[in-house]
């Protein structure tokens, strides 16, 4: 199966996951009643809420550019921030977020950043995720061990168990060699057995790249302040995430919770769902919220405080990402074809 149908496909399947999350959550409740509450909703809360997913979004872009700067790599804000929009597009629409992080590696690769360099970045960013997300969850379920309800906490289980063994593949990505060398062979052995072309080509250069990353990582090993204030503006943008369902419970001028409390309660729902292979963990983010939630918001305001918070913290910046792939798409598409016109024009200049 091509990229292009296997892009396509798992859209689809994000669409139909979408419609049917949204079908179960939604046929008991009054449509006309729920969209009367969304309207008189406080719009500067909301507001909040969006600003709060951008700094968020904001922030992975500076742990990226830190990296990247360490291993002597030229990239700015901007485009920083447009590698953290690529990754949150295509993590939300493949399952369990797989087309996240390659599909970042191949527009920094379009912007001249080494593939080595590029994915011991995102290897970086990805772990100090792992670190908050484990870490932040088991103080917070401490916390709130008792708003979850037996089938919840075995989801939880799950998905923290699911994100420790991330993390520990991350441990060996970074820092172990040794292994890193045996996943390589590892591959090979696999794409000898399905009879992949050029096989020899492929072990050659991806051990060049392995070699490279190897001494990107040698350098971070050896410069640890470079993890430590990753972790530090991860633990920042994870607090600035968690607390958007807070924004939204002020925006139903909605009083009793505080916002240590929701910011504990969100982040048990993030570590319970980011396991979940589904595209986006669409169904069970919105299932675990009405869930956990339920003792937050009145049973009239929980469906209507589901959707604007999956809305703020998913499906606008899912659309906003998409717009922004589609632009970097065509503009990659136009330089391309720039570049073989000039090697064209050299060509026949250089015949004449």
């Amino acid at each position: 199966m091509s990229k292009n149908k296997k892009m396509i496909r798992n859209f689809i399947l994000f669409i139909l996951l979408i419609i049917l999350t949204f079908y179960f959550v939604l046929r008991d409740q009054n449509i006309y009643e729920m969209f009367n509450i969304l309207k008189s909703v406080k719009k500067e809360f909301i507001l909040i809420g969006l600003l709060c997913m951008l700094g968020y979004l904001g922030l992975e872009a500076i742990n990226l550019g830190r990296t990247l700067k360490a291993l002597n790599e030229k990239s700015n804000f901007l485009s920083n921030f447009k590698y953290a929009l690529i990754g949150f597009f295509f993590s939300s629409i493949t399952p369990a977020a797989s087309g996240g992080q390659p599909m970042q590696i191949y527009y920094m690769h379009k912007d001249n950043i080494k593939i080595a360099n590029s994915t011991l970045a995102l290897l970086m960013n990805l772990f100090s995720m792992q670190v908050i997300t484990i870490s932040f969850a088991f103080i917070s379920v401490i916390i709130n061990h008792k708003y979850l309800s037996s089938g919840l906490a075995w989801f939880f289980v799950i998905g923290v168990t699911l994100n420790l063994m991330a993390l520990a593949l991350l441990l060996v990505g970074i820092f172990s060699k040794k292994l890193s060398n045996g996943l390589i062979k590892i591959a090979i052995k696999i794409l000898k057995f399905l009879k992949f072309k050029k096989i020899d080509k492929v072990q050659e250069k991806l051990e060049k790249e392995l070699e490279q990353y190897h001494g990107s990582s040698k350098y971070i090993k050896e410069n640890p302040s470079v993890i430590i204030k990753t972790i530090l503006t991860t633990a920042i943008q994870f607090i600035i995430y968690y607390s958007i369902p807070y924004w939204v419970y002020c925006a139903f001028n909605l009083k009793g919770f505080n916002i240590f409390q929701i910011i504990t309660l969100q982040s048990v729902l993030f570590a319970t769902v980011s396991g979940i292979p589904s595209p986006g963990a669409v169904g069970v983010s919105e299932g675990g919220f009405m869930s956990i939630f339920k003792t937050v918001f009145p049973a009239s305001a929980i469906s209507s405080s589901m959707i604007l918070t999956r809305g703020i913290n998913f499906y606008f910046y899912v659309l906003l990402s998409g717009i922004v792939v589609i632009v970097s798409t065509l503009k990659s598409k136009k330089e391309e074809k720039n570049i073989q016109i000039e090697e064209q024009n050299k060509e026949n200049e250089e015949v004449e």
